[in-house]
């Protein structure tokens, strides 16, 4: 069984065989200090070889030390070497076949590695489960929560890649409401009861703007997204929060610093839901 000391100061890793990737995966488990018998909210994310590098048992380690979020365990799944295939959406690759592979990645998670966290720690996780990611790990994320509601609560998307569409947006049929895939997903399906969004975006995350607005395209396609959500039915003001970062770029350095208002508002020991 997987344990926890007085602080928090490397992850436990475990080498997990999945048949449904047909491969290993690295995936580092981030437990609460003196974690007990306590009941844990759980967070997964999307490219854990990247949580090392931004000191994530560091942010940790001060939220419990302050007691700002309630007992958490957080698990980093290491990307692989098909990440842009694993990732993306499920319902469909991108134009490029890019994402071909991520119906099978979303049944690894729910599958394997969820059943999986459950025989780890029998009896003690709440039903409060967040999945959260980076880049193109966002869009994953975010597409596995909105495909599992009843698995997922929250999904965290630091610097999305949202843009994922069918269609090259330098093709002349291309258009922003017919081909980006994500929110194509979002107003055709059905409302999905509960689920809570957090995303963020640097105002450097790139440079690309390809409709000329003077707004880059990352924002763009978040601030779309939370639109598309909102028509839906969720709440902006309860349901969504919005985090932009001024200068923020498409970088490491930038989602640790926007990590702990991900895990503050997701985590908070004040939120009731």
């Amino acid at each position: 069984m997987l344990s926890a000391g007085p602080e928090i100061k490397t992850p436990e890793t475990l080498s997990f065989p999945s048949e449904i990737l047909g491969r290993n995966l690295r995936i580092d488990f981030y437990l609460p200090p003196d974690s007990g018998n306590r009941t844990l909210d759980v967070l997964l994310i999307n490219d854990g070889q990247d949580l090392q590098t931004m000191h994530f048992e560091s942010i940790l380690c001060k939220m419990h030390r302050t007691q700002t979020i309630r007992p958490l365990l957080c698990i980093g799944i290491h990307a692989g070497p098909l990440r842009k295939f694993e990732y993306g959406t499920a319902i469909a690759a991108d134009y490029k076949g890019r994402g071909n592979l991520a119906s099978r990645y979303m049944h690894f998670i729910t599958e394997e590695l969820v059943p999986a966290i459950h025989l780890l720690f029998p009896g003690r996780l709440n039903a409060r489960w967040a999945f959260a990611g980076f880049s193109l790990g966002g869009l994953s994320a975010l597409d596995i929560s909105w495909r599992h509601g009843r698995l997922f609560n929250m999904a965290g998307v630091f610097s999305g890649s949202l843009w994922w569409r069918t269609l090259d947006k330098d093709d002349p049929e291309y258009q922003d409401e017919q081909h980006r895939i994500m929110h194509n997903q979002i107003r055709d399906e059905v409302f999905v009861p509960g689920m809570k969004f957090f995303f963020e975006c640097g105002t450097e995350d790139e440079t690309e703007d390809r409709n000329g607005n003077g707004v880059i395209d990352s924002i763009d396609d978040t601030r779309d997204l939370i639109i598309a959500l909102t028509d839906k039915g969720y709440d902006p003001k309860t349901d969504i929060l919005y985090h932009e970062i001024d200068g923020g770029k498409h970088d490491v350095a930038t989602w640790a610093s926007a990590m702990p208002v991900f895990l503050n508002w997701a985590f908070g020991k004040q939120k009731a839901y």
